[in-house]
């Protein structure tokens, strides 16, 4: 794939790493980026070689901006009028903002995000719909909409008082201040702080180690968690009941204790 490309997408060994590539836009989400995000998330939905995706930024001084301010928002503002490919489709398909966000689209197979700089905005609306985030020491959140007249509208509002105290994700988005990495620990927002010369590795390290697991067991976990989130403890009980059944009737089932006792590492089909 041309290094040039706003979005790098590369698979290896059942890993799908998705890299912003806009350095010198702060890797801000232009419409291009946009559209092509949300076209590789939407293969990687389909591709079943695929168990692990990765998402980070090209260098060190940011992992994403959030909507370019001089293509994206103005385009959605109506201040500026559509003048290429990517511009039409940004406006005239809705899914294209909603899937780039991860938000109403459904992907059960885990993401992990590498936050190498700051994540701003749309950037942290998406980090908002992975599973798994990883920063670099200099890493910094923040939802800056409300600075510019704007409101977050990918998620945020509904995913972050859900994910944090529900205190500090007011404070967030009604200041539009910025919190560091350690705020951001401490508050369960990301998982864990690394160095930044140590971030990809530590990213493929737990990718690795996701995607040695059974493919089919792994998705229904993360399909059942983000399911039973906000319903009836005896309605997620249903859930986990179903999700049971499926995990059951699978090969990958019946691989698992096999492999165990056989001593030897599972070959898990996916199915």
């Amino acid at each position: 794939m041309s290094a040039d490309l706003p979005l790098l997408f590369d698979k290896t060994d059942g890993i799908a790493v998705l890299t912003f590539n806009r350095p010198q836009a702060r890797n801000a989400i232009s419409p291009e980026l946009a559209c092509r995000l949300a076209d590789a998330l939407a293969e990687i939905a389909e591709d079943a070689s695929v168990r692990v995706v990765i998402l980070t930024g090209t260098g060190d001084k940011a992992f994403c901006s959030g909507g370019d301010l001089a293509l994206t928002l103005p385009l959605m503002t109506g201040a500026r009028q559509p003048e290429t490919p990517w511009d039409h489709r940004l406006l005239n398909e809705p899914e294209v903002m909603d899937r780039s966000a991860l938000r109403g689209f459904e992907l059960n197979k885990p993401v992990i995000a590498a936050i190498n700089g700051p994540c701003m905005a749309g950037g942290m609306e998406t980090v908002l719909a992975t599973d798994i985030r990883i920063a670099a020491e200099q890493a910094t959140f923040a939802l800056p909409e409300v600075r510019r007249g704007l409101i977050p509208f990918a998620g945020s509002l509904v995913r972050l008082p859900r994910q944090i105290p529900q205190c500090l994700a007011m404070e967030m988005l009604l200041t539009g201040e910025a919190i560091s990495a350690e705020q951001a620990l401490a508050a369960g927002m990301i998982n864990r702080i690394v160095p930044q010369e140590e971030l990809m590795e530590a990213a493929w390290e737990l990718a690795r180690r996701i995607a040695a697991n059974g493919p089919v067991a792994v998705q229904e976990v993360k399909r059942t968690v983000l399911a039973a989130s906000g319903v009836t403890l005896e309605e997620g009980y249903r859930m986990e009941d179903a999700a049971k059944a499926r995990v059951m009737a699978s090969e990958d089932a019946r691989e698992g204790p096999r492999a165990f006792m056989e001593k030897r590492p599972a070959v898990f089909r996916g199915r």
